[in-house]
């Protein structure tokens, strides 16, 4: 598949930090005075570091890549040395990547390669047994770097919803009107297509008016699915999209997918996305549509 991600020359980097607050999924940091690109995981290829760099030591380039190899990751990123492996290891364990992060840890302790594993392992990111209170100015020193907004976070599986029936748990109260979202971020662009919340998840790909318009969305529509969000008439770079549903068809292997769209025509554009993209996904996956009307009422709903 084709990848676009930034490529950074070290020679111009000047360490003006720039880029790194220009990041919205914080995968670079500065280490050594040179901005560093920790984690080709979660670079969304956006390019938003670009216009902040004042040397231009920054570029986008396309290529045919193969699905993100972890392995290959930190080969490459070993000659950087160990603050850049660290930050690497960190950044996987904040964002939840566990697997990925024990195959790192596994080849550097195989071939010998020494690094201060107690930084990663101490490290208070997602996935620790206990997790500190993040206030709003600390989460703004979040050490990704990156927009504190679009900090790639998942909540874990929302509490199943009952059908019929209230389910009543004696040990909480019960919350009808509780959140159903399961992760951060949600809009398409700012998706990993192969983050750990994707990986044999049934999606909701919902046009961004839907969730405006029903009235019971959360618990119709999003209970126990990943989301992702997209306005197939106003958004920019909308092959993007296509690429990135064939991505997680194909590599995070989702079991459905579920396209949520309202009734004006413009928006057939995101069943349209949807479609090329599993006409050339490696695999076939169920799709089922749901058209809204604009007063909220569900005007279709079938596989298709």
């Amino acid at each position: 598949m084709k990848r676009t991600i930034i490529k950074i020359d070290e020679d111009l980097c000047n360490g003006c930090e720039a880029c790194v607050h220009g990041c919205h999924e914080g995968a670079l940091q500065m280490i050594d005075g040179k901005a560093r690109m920790v984690s080709e995981l979660f670079c969304d290829g956006l390019g938003a570091c670009i216009g902040d760099c004042p040397v231009g030591a920054i570029t986008l380039e396309e290529r045919e890549a193969e699905p993100y190899d972890e392995i290959a990751t930190i080969e490459r990123m070993i000659p950087k040395g160990e603050k850049t492996i660290i930050a690497h290891l960190k950044h996987l364990k904040e964002h939840g990547e566990t697997d990925f992060l024990k195959q790192g840890v596994q080849y550097l302790r195989s071939n010998g390669i020494q690094i201060d594993f107690a930084q990663v392992h101490n490290h208070a990111g997602a996935g620790c047994a206990s997790k500190p209170v993040i206030t709003p100015a600390q989460h703004q020193q979040h050490s990704g770097g990156g927009c504190p907004g679009s900090r790639e976070m998942s909540f874990g599986p929302a509490k199943p919803m009952a059908t019929g029936f209230k389910m009543v748990n004696l040990t909480e109260p019960v919350n009808e009107n509780a959140s159903q979202l399961r992760q951060w971020p949600v809009q398409l662009h700012l998706l990993n297509p192969e983050a750990a919340y994707f990986r044999s998840a049934d999606v909701l790909l919902a046009a961004d008016c839907v969730a405006f318009s029903i009235a019971d969305f959360h618990n119709r529509f999003l209970a126990g699915k990943t989301l992702a969000i997209a306005c197939p008439k106003l958004d920019s770079n909308k092959e993007s999209y296509v690429e990135k549903i064939k991505t997680m068809i194909t590599n995070a292997h989702i079991n459905t997918l579920t396209v949520v769209i309202m009734e004006v025509p413009c928006c057939a554009g995101l069943l349209g996305l949807a479609q090329k993209a599993v006409a050339e996904a490696g695999r076939k996956i169920p799709v089922k549509l749901v058209v809204v009307g604009i007063k909220g009422d569900v005007l279709k709903e079938e596989w298709v």
